[in-house]
């Protein structure tokens, strides 16, 4: 569903702020693409394929990645993130650079791409993040993103000096005012506040900055933000929690929706779902993007794409699988037999409740025992796995596209930068030729090139 841009401009921050949250659907539906940076690939096991590279902590690599990105035309490159380590962890979120601080060096060597990073409400602050994604949009013009999350992982709570993580509902519902004070500061200063007339000795128009002044159950924050209003008015924002409470938050504050979906019925129902929830928001559903992660595994024929996948599944470590299963699970499960069934009920955690049920279901209904479960969730984590040649690829993209199951993907390669190279030079060509995707950036903004208008 990316779009023509406004004729207001999300290239010029000057653009006036009557424009409403809405575009009109000028140009043809096309898809939005992201590339899911796990550096260290999202199988499991990609970092040791022969060709990978796993430099997490290498700026040049993820620079690189980032301008490959670019040279593909994606929309955007988004950077998951957690708050906690343990030898369990995976590959990709065991050490990694701090997305902000990445995403701003990235932003240098880049013009168009989008740059989007997740930041907890759950152990962060409203000013922080306000001020960190506003530094972001300044840094890189206008093409910042903020991933909304209430930080799945119990662990995070042990390094903010807490016993226990809270309970999804209690998280959810300090977000919902979180996101609000967020905004809010964003909104403290009007455009063209920072008049800098020497002649006059008036560096700040003082009747463009307010204060906040926001007194709610969670958080008191008196404002104005101290860096002044983003180029894109509020950097994009995205959500991905696919629980109640998580939906619910998407389809009142989300540009970009990422779900995790494995079937096409699912996908459906649940892209029907959220926007319809959009609209009830009053909210219009085509300027809201729903983007399931996928897992293409390229080939120039499908058995060679079948063979590819296979090495990848072979260098799986099977004697961890229920250590693994374990953390995402967030139960210890080494009382039982990897060749057992997943039990019919499991302990309640207040982590990861939603890939908790999308995995226990596809356990349940493809009758997988804990290692053939294992064996599916190191390979996408519950995510769409494709195996294929480029136009097999762009078909099963193409079916989901059309069928209302996704606007568009975020795109989560087995291993860098090979099989994401294949992606960019053997299916987007195939989804450009048959008008599925765009063959240039629109704007310099994140929000231009969606066609989403500067509140």
């Amino acid at each position: 569903m990316s779009r023509s841009p406004s004729s207001s401009g999300d290239d010029a921050p000057r653009a006036s702020l009557s424009t409403p949250h809405a575009t009109t659907q000028s140009t043809p539906r096309s898809m939005v693409l992201g590339l899911f940076l796990h550096a260290a690939g999202y199988h499991v096991a990609g970092w040791r394929h022969p060709d990978a590279v796993s430099a997490t902590e290498d700026i040049a690599f993820l620079t690189d990645l980032c301008q490959r990105a670019e040279r593909g035309k994606f929309h955007l490159a988004f950077l998951g993130d957690g708050l906690s380590a343990t030898a369990k962890t995976p590959p990709s979120m065991l050490a990694r650079l701090e997305p902000l601080t990445l995403l701003s060096a990235v932003a240098v060597h880049t013009r168009h791409i989008g740059l989007a990073a997740t930041a907890s409400t759950t152990y962060g602050q409203p000013f922080h993040i306000a001020r960190q994604f506003a530094s972001l949009d300044h840094i890189s013009g206008g093409r910042a993103g903020w991933n909304v999350v209430t930080s799945a992982s119990t662990h995070d709570a042990a390094n903010f000096g807490m016993h226990e993580h809270p309970a999804p509902e209690a998280r959810y519902a300090r977000a919902e005012e979180f996101v609000d004070v967020v905004k809010g500061l964003w909104d403290t200063w009007d455009d063209r506040a920072l008049v800098r007339d020497k002649a006059a000795g008036r560096y700040v128009d003082a009747s463009k900055m307010r204060a906040l002044d926001h007194h709610g159950q969670h958080f008191d924050v008196a404002g104005p933000l101290n860096i002044s209003r983003p180029p894109q008015g509020h950097p994009v924002m995205i959500q991905a929690g696919s629980s109640g409470p998580g939906q619910a938050l998407a389809t009142r504050i989300a540009d970009i929706i990422f779900t995790a979906q494995s079937e096409l019925a699912d996908a459906q129902a649940f892209y029907a779902g959220v926007k319809q929830g959009i609209a009830q928001q009053g909210r219009l559903p085509e300027n809201v993007f729903v983007m399931p992660g996928v897992m293409p595994i390229v080939g120039r024929t499908d058995a060679e794409a079948q063979e590819r996948h296979d090495h990848l599944q072979s260098l799986i470590d099977t004697n961890n699988c229920i250590a693994q299963l374990s953390h995402r699970f967030g139960v210890d499960l080494s009382a039982l037999h990897p060749d057992d069934p997943l039990p019919d009920t499991l302990p309640q955690t207040h982590g990861f409740r939603s890939r908790i049920e999308l995995l226990s279901s596809v356990a349940r209904r493809k009758r997988l025992t804990l290692r053939e479960l294992y064996r599916h969730t190191a390979a996408s984590n519950g995510h769409h796995l494709i195996v294929g040649s480029p136009t097999r690829i762009a078909d099963e993209l193409a079916r989901w596209f059309t069928q209302g199951a996704a606007d568009g993907f975020n795109i989560m390669a087995p291993y860098f930068p090979g099989a994401f190279q294949d992606f960019i030079d053997l299916v987007i060509p195939v989804l450009q030729d048959r008008g599925l995707f765009h063959r240039d950036y629109a704007s310099t903004t994140l929000r231009g090139n969606l066609g989403l208008a500067r509140p």
